[in-house]
């Protein structure tokens, strides 16, 4: 098979592709044997037609067309391989000239990723600064702190409510003239501040007493219970006691409880090494991110149109499906942070650039690295990745072979390997802990274009 490839217009390439016939017979053969096995013409067992009859009977053109139908696709992904292309839309395809003991020739014009061809010059002597990695006495405190909160006991408190407190109420929930019976509750301990029954509650529980009776219109939240969040409720409020959160000291005898060690000395300092090793891996993956941006600002490239678009929209629909996992819609996602979903494209469309950017300048840095993913690369990461979603690897690299996610899997594993050279010959060096306090730029631990994660990770 040959190929030649021309330049079409901008971001668009003209790929001629020649078949010779005794390449492409073979695939022809294929096709009448198919049909073959599909017709039932008197004379003839299942399978066993000839060819001549099934020109006469079927038709050549039937034929020919069935045949073209399987086979250009086929040949035009592996003329893409050979010519080392990456298309972003479908190809429209041109059928040049199939005439029986001829060549097969067709012309495929599409939209094509750039490319970078880079020198290492254009990447050489990246300088970034690495974040400290001290882990300072206010740290400690504050996991244990943590710790503290997770071993509180309730106690009576004789005073108004405050945030934080618990409350034993009553409550009635009523729509309209129709009790919810889902939301109507007798001695609930209600967590204040918890917006389980709305905003309007926990700032009218502040100052209250046992005996006072409040009185609110809420939309519900999403610890109301299943089918009742989002519903309109008129609440009757009860406040009959109120219970305080008792700390325990932070002493041996809580290091006993909350911990294996007998002194809170000791769980002091399994802390501050299990922090310093959180805030290593924090730090490398910032010096990750920030080797990455340094190459990102140093390159210029005309990114097209349509690959931006789909990559917008990628984010925005994996936005969206977050929100959905969440329970919630994307509209409150973006209200709650005082967004709307013009911002969010905005947002996301800013993000598919430096994407993009980052993907196409880690690929030229494999290129001029000689950088590829060989068996073992991709052997490793198959099995990591059956481990984790309980696969057989033997299984999920077949899936992957079929479904042609074996060539993004590599493509991963290549810019994985361009970024780990980066980083290794990048100058990098410490960040002053005060940095920000002396009127340096706060780091910014957020990765691009995600929320904000509630969980955290614990030592």
């Amino acid at each position: 098979m040959q190929t030649t490839v021309e330049n079409a217009e901008k971001h668009t390439i003209k790929l001629t592709v020649e078949i010779p016939p005794d390449e492409y017979s073979k695939e022809l053969d294929a096709t009448y044997r198919s049909i073959a096995d599909q017709v039932r013409i008197p004379g003839f067992r299942k399978g066993k037609v000839p060819k001549q009859i099934i020109d006469a009977q079927i038709g050549r053109d039937v034929v020919r067309d069935e045949f073209l139908e399987h086979a250009v696709p086929q040949y035009y992904r592996r003329a893409v391989s050979e010519q080392d292309l990456a298309p972003i839309a479908d190809p429209d395809i041109d059928l040049e000239g199939f005439v029986d003991d001829a060549p097969l020739v067709f012309t495929a014009t599409v939209e094509v990723r750039p490319r970078l061809e880079l020198t290492v010059a254009d990447y050489a002597g990246l300088k970034v600064t690495k974040p400290s990695v001290e882990v300072a006495e206010s740290d400690i405190d504050e996991w244990i702190d943590r710790l503290r909160e997770r071993f509180a006991e309730l106690e009576p408190a004789e005073r108004p409510v405050i945030d934080g407190d618990f409350v034993t109420v009553d409550v009635k929930a009523l729509s309209g003239d129709a009790e919810i019976d889902g939301l109507t509750r007798t001695d609930y301990l209600y967590a204040v501040g918890s917006g389980e029954f709305g905003e309007a509650l926990d700032q009218q529980l502040p100052g209250t007493k046992p005996g006072d009776i409040l009185k609110v219109s809420e939309v519900m939240g999403p610890g109301a219970g299943e089918g009742l969040e989002g519903a309109m409720a008129d609440l009757t409020v009860l406040v009959k006691d109120v219970k305080a959160r008792r700390l325990p000291e932070p002493d041996d005898g809580f290091a006993k409880t909350a911990s294996e060690f007998d002194t809170i000395d000791q769980l002091r300092v399994d802390l501050r090494t299990r922090l310093g090793e959180i805030k290593e891996r924090e730090a490398t993956a910032q010096v990750r991110d920030r080797v990455l941006d340094a190459v990102i600002d140093t390159i210029e490239v005309d990114i097209p149109a349509t690959l931006i678009d789909d990559e917008t929209e990628h984010r925005v629909a994996h936005a969206k499906e977050r929100a959905e996992r969440a329970g919630l819609t994307i509209e409150d996602v973006l209200e709650s942070q005082g967004w709307n979903e013009d911002r969010l494209r905005e947002d996301s469309r800013d993000h598919a650039i430096r994407a993009i950017k980052a993907d196409l300048a880690l690929e030229g840095v494999a290129r001029a690295e000689n950088i590829e993913a060989d068996a073992d690369d991709l052997g490793a990461e198959i099995s990591s990745l059956a481990e984790a979603y309980g696969r057989e690897p033997k299984e999920l690299a077949k899936q992957l072979e079929r479904s042609g996610q074996i060539v993004t899997l590599a493509g991963d594993i290549i810019r994985g390997k361009a970024l780990d050279l980066l980083v290794e010959r990048a100058e990098i060096e410490p960040e002053a802990s005060d940095a920000a306090a002396d009127g340096g730029e706060p780091v910014d631990n957020e990765p691009e274009n995600e929320t904000p994660d509630d969980a955290e990770e614990t030592p």
